[in-house]
């Protein structure tokens, strides 16, 4: 134990099958996020962090510190997301009217979000954020970067490290990226918007 701990998952460990099977959940959950959380607050002691936030942390840390505060960071806000029942298969209200706005419309959002996931080199993530005046933009972070580093608020994530879909899709990274939305509570997305 240590002052961060591993978030509790918000459904059932087999709650997001087959878009996510039980087993990616349990080593992607329960071992690489179980091993940022272990590593950063083994860090911790000395570094000048102790009472920091992860957002704190993320925004000025380097090294290990930085790489694993920005993982528990990025997987928190990616596990949270989800829900065995999404009650919405998209957006409404002001975050739909702000996609409408920046990409044209929901499904030009979705095909650039996915394309941005599926482009991205080696490990990372890719992300739709807010900036500062509500505009939505999509960007791709490499390895623990998270958008807040770049002002940036951080809305909807698709984590494109292997071991968050190898299990279950092997090599096949776009099919990965499309089953997500099965699976978005648009309902978490849309908090997020209005709390920006």
């Amino acid at each position: 134990m240590g002052k961060f701990e591993l978030m509790a998952l918000p459904y059932a460990i087999d709650a997001l099958e087959p878009v996510i099977s039980k087993q990616t959940l349990e080593f992607h959950h329960g071992k690489h996020l179980t091993g940022y959380v272990n590593n950063l607050n083994g860090l911790l002691p000395g570094s000048g962090f102790e009472n920091a936030s992860l957002e704190d942390i993320v925004l000025k840390a380097t090294g290990g510190m930085l790489n694993n505060a920005g993982q528990i960071l990025n997987h928190e806000l990616y596990f949270g997301q989800f829900s065995g029942e999404p009650t919405k298969s998209a957006p409404t209200g002001k975050l739909a009217e702000a996609i409408e706005r920046d990409f044209g419309s929901f499904e030009a959002f979705k095909e650039a979000f996915q394309k941005g996931g599926a482009t991205l080199f080696g490990s990372g993530w890719v992300w739709l954020s807010a900036d500062k005046d509500g505009k939505l933009v999509i960007t791709q972070e490499a390895n623990a970067a998270n958008p807040i580093q770049k002002g940036l608020k951080p809305l909807l994530t698709f984590d494109v490290w292997e071991h968050a879909y190898y299990l279950d899709y092997q090599n096949r990274r776009p099919d990965h990226l499309a089953a997500l939305w099965q699976i978005i509570d648009w309902n978490v997305i849309e908090q997020r918007y209005q709390n920006r």
